[in-house]
């Protein structure tokens, strides 16, 4: 049993879903189950739809409107027979969205959120399984939902792991003795039928949660990139692929920031001791990053860029002690808008955090924390995290910056910099 991930990158149009084919008839001879994201930039484009839909922007039809058009385009470059059941599927999957946008919004923006984006995967899942079907690959349309079940937390839901590992050892493995079951990544659903996500770029964890609950010998994450770099080539022009790695370090870098694999991913192959194979769609020769179980380190430091970072620092306005109260009132906070903290740092009268500067949340949670807090914020900074830092590293990234703040252990050094004053 071998799980393959396919993400938006690799079937961005009908050229990459052929290629997505090549590769899975090169492991036909395998059990294999397919975990497939939404077309190209779909999920964007959804999420752009919904915004116009529910603030009230007036764009939102039109939006749609080249959504479906540009599936409908994919459809014909890959299927000869313009009568082919596939092009009823796909509009009548599209509907779901009308009946949604009839209106105007009488729901949470989280539920519609997920009501509406995960129609992505949905209709890319169904496009892939008929196209494969044409070409002579036994394949099998399974709907996630019916097997990763969740509880009611819409865009960032809580999987069942005792419901799911039942429904999926009940049916997945008879299927996958006569065809390739191929799904839909990121989605989940309720006891009550509705429709939850993952989390943003959660189809790799819904690939793990498969591998974990059916034992697989492996899943393999394909990718537009040769595998795990040590640094983002938009910020280094020489980088170096890792070959190996423990599930610790992918986890740590993974949770400083990382884009290759969605931070949940990890830790259920952990659990398992399930390689995750990490390859590129593009050279398919290569052998790309395996993660392990190993007890070998990196073997070269890897750098992790964040940009539009603020800095919050939060003060009592008595200038009393930052206590264990005070701390569960601001986590509590920070909770309930939303906003991740990326780093941070406390001393007796202060609590400093690097947070993604999305300006809505940020705004709404200093408004917030002014209630009960003297609070400060400086945006327009950079976060850069070193996992096996030396000095020569720190001094590779400081060039021509200055440091706001920095925290470091044994392993891993974070600053958060920005441009020195010409």
């Amino acid at each position: 049993m071998h799980i393959f991930k396919f993400g938006g990158a690799s079937v961005k149009n009908a050229e990459n879903i052929k290629n997505v084919l090549q590769i899975i008839e090169l492991h036909k001879q395998e059990q294999l189950l397919i975990i497939v994201s939404a077309i190209g930039q779909t999920t964007n484009k959804l999420e752009e739809l919904l915004n116009s839909f529910f603030y009230r922007q007036g764009t939102h039809l039109q939006l749609f409107d080249e959504i479906k058009q540009f599936h409908f385009q994919v459809l014909d470059e890959l299927f000869e027979d313009k009568n082919h059941p596939i092009f009823d599927d796909v509009l009548n999957t599209f509907v779901e969205i009308d009946w949604i946008i009839e209106e105007d919004p009488q729901d949470p923006y989280d539920y519609l959120y997920d009501q509406i984006v995960s129609i992505g995967e949905m209709v890319s899942t169904k496009i892939l399984s008929a196209y494969f079907e044409t070409c002579g690959l036994p394949t099998k349309w399974i709907d996630v939902r019916n097997y990763i079940h969740t509880d009611n937390t819409y865009r960032d839901a809580r999987v069942d792991w005792e419901k799911t590992e039942i429904a999926i050892q009940r049916d997945i493995p008879a299927m996958i003795q006569s065809s390739i079951p191929i799904t839909q990544g990121f989605i989940g659903g309720t006891s009550e039928n509705f429709t939850t996500t993952l989390g943003r770029e959660g189809s790799d964890y819904t690939a793990a949660i498969f591998a974990a609950c059916l034992n697989a010998r492996a899943l393999t994450i394909w990718k537009d990139v040769p595998g795990i770099l040590n640094a983002d080539p938009k910020w280094f022009s020489s980088t170096e692929l890792i070959p190996e790695l423990s599930y610790i370090d992918a986890i740590e870098l993974s949770y400083y920031g990382a884009n290759v694999i969605h931070p949940k991913t990890i830790k259920p192959l952990e659990n398992k001791e399930i390689p995750l194979y990490v390859r590129s769609f593009i050279n398919v020769s290569g052998s790309g990053t395996r993660i392990h179980k190993t007890t070998e380190s990196l073997s070269v430091p890897s750098f992790i860029f964040k940009v539009n970072q603020a800095l919050i620092s939060i003060l009592p306005n008595d200038f009393s002690f930052i206590v264990e109260d005070n701390l569960s009132h601001i986590f509590n906070a920070f909770h309930k808008h939303k906003v991740k903290i990326n780093m941070m740092h406390n001393s007796a009268v202060s609590f400093s955090v690097s947070v993604d500067n999305h300006e809505d949340q940020v705004t709404a949670l200093i408004e917030e924390l002014r209630k009960d807090f003297s609070v400060s914020y400086l945006p327009n900074l950079e976060l850069v995290t070193i996992r096996y830092y030396n000095q020569e590293t720190i001094d590779r990234v400081l060039v021509n910056k200055e440091v706001i703040l920095e925290v470091k252990d044994l392993y891993t050094c974070q600053m958060l910099i920005r441009d020195k004053a010409s």
